[in-house]
């Protein structure tokens, strides 16, 4: 995708859209590698196989957000607000989501490979068949969260709450 303009923002690799209100904003396989959209509004955007690969995310309001299949590998999430947003078939390995709110969000098959989940709340998050290998869940709320065929092994769980969270078929290993 070349560069577009979106609410008066142009749209490319390495683009500053800081502070940007993207709310409802259609960015549909959009290439934002790299770019920083710190503090941006993206509520109920739409981000479904944008590339997000190495993006600054940190302090986001990503509520509702739609990110079906994006690419994420290695973004800066931490501390942002991704409550309620559909993350499934994305790839977020070694994304850092350090802080982030994800609770109801749907990660079904999301990519999480040595992920950095600390202190995330995921609690009634959809983690079915996710991989999580490697991961670092260290003090993750996971309440009530779905991890059924999810792949853990080697994930930290240090501290976590893991309370009436369903594990069926999950690998602990």
């Amino acid at each position: 995708m070349e560069a577009v303009e979106v609410n008066g923002y142009t749209i490319e690799p390495g683009a500053d859209l800081g502070g940007a209100n993207l709310e409802r904003a259609n960015l549909e396989r959009a290439n934002l590698e790299r770019a920083n959209l710190e503090r941006a509004n993206l509520t109920r955007a739409n981000l479904t196989r944008a590339n997000l690969v190495g993006a600054y995310l940190g302090w986001t309001d990503l509520t509702e957000a739609n990110f079906v299949g994006a690419d994420l590998r290695g973004a800066y999430l931490g501390w942002a607000n991704l409550v309620g947003a559909d993350l499934s078939g994305a790839n977020l390995r070694r994304a850092i989501l350090e802080g982030a709110r994800l609770q109801g969000a749907d990660l079904e098959g999301v990519g999480l490979t040595e992920a950095n989940l600390e202190r995330v709340g995921l609690g009634w998050a959809n983690l079915t068949e996710a991989n999580l290998v490697g991961a670092n869940l260290r003090r993750a709320i996971l309440e009530g969260a779905r991890l059924q065929g999810a792949d853990l092994e080697g994930a930290g769980l240090t501290e976590a709450n893991l309370e009436r969270v369903g594990l069926g078929w999950a690998n602990l290993t």
